[in-house]
This record gives C-alpha cells, structure tokens and sequence, in this order.
C-alpha cells in the first residue's frame, strides 16, 4: 500500500516543520502478552521525521524507546496504527514483501554490532546486497569506507577490530544499501567518550550526504545534544519533543522524566 503526496497526512499529527516527511508513526500502538493480560508499551504514538534528519529518542527504562525503533524499523509490528516509510505503509506489508522492504530502504545499527564473525570486514559490510541478490558498486564502497574511516580493515574478522571499529563496520553495513532511514539502538553504549564522539560524526557526515534520516536511541545527552531533534518518551506516549537543544535542556528534561 502506498500513500499518495496529497492524502498521506493524518489529521491526529502535527507536521514537523522542514521538507517532506520520510518517517511517520501514525498513531502506533503496541502490547505485549503478559500472563493472562497485556501489557502497553507504546499507547498512540504519532511522530513525523524528515529526510536528512538527525533524531534521538529517549526516556527512562521501560518507556518505549526500544519498541518504538523496532515497530519503525519494522523489525516489529504494531499491534494498531501506521507506519509509513517514504510512500510505503509498511504496516501494511506481508512478512516477504517486509522483509525485502527492510533489507533495500532501511539500515539498523544494534549496539552489539551483530556481526558475522567468520566473516572478513568486507563481507560483512556487503552482505545486505548478497542477500538481495544485488551488486556490490566497487567505488560506491571505498567511497564508504573512507568516509566512516575503515580504510587498511577491510580483511580483517571481527574479533580482530576494537569496539569503535566494529560500531564503523555496523554503520557501513547499515549504509552500503543507501537507505531511507537508519535506526540505531544505543550504537554508542559500549564506546569510549572519544570513539563514541567519532562514530556520531560519522552517523552525520553520511547521513547530511545521503540525505537519510537517521532516528539513534540514547540515554546519554551529550550524544542526543548532537541531534537535529530529540523526542521523550515516557509510558509509552510522547513527552516531549525538543528541537537543537543543549546538554543542559535535554538533562533537565530527562531528569523530570525519571531519567
């Protein structure tokens, strides 16, 4: 299902001032079986991200923040309520036609890296188009790979990286099929101060280039004072929503969340 330019919007969200919106939740619900019950982890959630976006999302423990980037990924569903990605209703989606959505218009960056370890650097960075039955562009590559700094790696395992190295490959892998949007779950959790400093330069450099939105989980403020946007989540509702704001502004904020 797709949805046109003139009737895509919905009347229960406010535009997010800026260009065309790649990513919409669309009052997007989600509970999970709980014993003889269910239990909510996010109740109608509505939010409108544009391309070239930089967005974190953030909140305390058990607000959603998680389930909101895997629903947005389609890494989950809703159990009521639109995703929208592009033109695509994704929500709408059979398992399949998901499934190769998600493999050529969305990356995703976990914050254990996931990746393959009898595999070289290189093979793990073009995996994504083997199994879409793609070719690999040659200069589209050493052109990544430059960017995000992975040059002199390429034929190493994973286990020989550090951790700021895999988290590069990680990224590389989530971009080499140029996506519409990447979706990173804490990418910068296990890092040093100053790895976790280079991989979000490396998240905006591409990102601005690519014109990707890229929507990053975080519970760190300095990391989310990098973004364009930061969205709060709390009982799985929106908090609050704060553009460019400072370290100071998100802490505050956070704090009287619970944090």
């Amino acid at each position: 299902m797709t949805i046109s330019p003139t009737t895509g919007t919905d009347p229960r969200v406010t535009p997010h001032p800026g260009p065309r919106p790649t990513v919409q939740l669309l009052d997007v619900h989600k509970s999970y079986a709980r014993g003889p019950g269910t239990v909510p982890a996010l109740r109608g959630v509505s939010l409108s991200l544009t391309a070239g976006s930089f967005v974190s999302v953030m909140g305390p423990s058990g607000s959603g923040k998680s389930t909101l980037l895997h629903c947005a990924a389609g890494l989950d569903s809703p159990t009521r309520g639109r995703v929208v990605i592009g033109e695509h209703d994704i929500s709408a989606f059979s398992d399949d036609a998901l499934t190769r959505f998600r493999r050529d218009q969305v990356g995703f960056v976990f914050q254990s890296y996931n990746l393959i370890g009898h595999l070289s650097v290189a093979d793990n960075i073009s995996l994504p188009l083997v199994l879409g039955g793609r070719e690999l562009d040659p200069v589209w590559r050493a052109d990544l790979v430059a960017a995000i700094g992975l040059d002199g790696l390429l034929d190493r395992r994973p286990g020989e990286l550090s951790g700021g190295q895999a988290q590069r490959v990680a990224i590389a892998r989530a971009l080499v099929t140029r996506p519409t949007v990447v979706f990173a779950d804490e990418p910068t959790g296990a890092l040093d101060s100053r790895t976790a400093s280079d991989v979000l330069d490396v998240f905006r450099r591409t990102a601005a280039r690519l014109g990707q939105t890229v929507v990053l989980v975080t519970h760190d403020p300095r990391v989310a004072a990098v973004s364009d946007r930061v969205v709060f989540l709390a009982d799985g509702v929106v908090a609050d929503d704060l553009g460019a704001p400072t370290v100071d502004e998100i802490s505050s904020v956070a704090l009287g969340l619970g944090r």
